[in-house]
């Protein structure tokens, strides 16, 4: 990882556990250049208790990051916050002295992303036609017309 990750002295930690509180470079995710519709919008808040029981350690708590969002109906651009207040893992330590907990709080947030981000749940999104947003009223489109119905209109009742 590019970015400062929180890593975790095995050797210091309390015997009970300790809390960890503080932010990590939004970098850490990693969403390379192609992603458009789900930008980092500041860095990620973690507030965490961490304790080690035998030879893994248990993570509980909260994890938040601001994002910036393209409305896959609108195209508009709208603040979303992705908030996981009951992350729960853990780790295996195996030999190690200091254990990177970053990869692991990445994965909880890329999970929590929208498939489709929606900047509201009753967004009408673009005419198909014309372009214009159906948020801000009817396009003046003519409706088309239906004609899978045509061959019923011919028959006489």
């Amino acid at each position: 990882m590019s970015a400062a990750p929180l890593i975790v002295d095995i050797e210091r930690l309390a015997r009970d556990g300790e809390q960890f509180t503080g932010e990590i470079p939004a970098g850490v995710l990693e969403l390379g250049p192609d992603e458009e519709l789900i930008v980092p919008a500041g860095d990620i808040r973690y507030d965490l208790f961490i304790q080690r029981l035998d030879d893994e350690l248990l993570v509980r708590g909260s994890v938040t990051q601001p994002f910036r969002c393209t409305c896959v109906r609108c195209n508009r651009v709208f603040d979303w916050e992705s908030v996981d207040r009951r992350v729960t893992f853990s780790i295996a330590i195996g030999e190690n002295l200091f254990v990177d907990l970053t990869p692991d709080i990445r994965e909880g947030i890329i999970l929590t992303f929208p498939n489709h981000p929606v900047c509201r749940t009753e967004c009408r999104g673009l005419c198909s036609r014309c372009g214009a947003d159906l948020n801000q009223g009817p396009c003046g489109c003519k409706p088309e017309e239906d004609g899978r119905w045509g061959a019923l209109d011919d028959l006489v009742v």
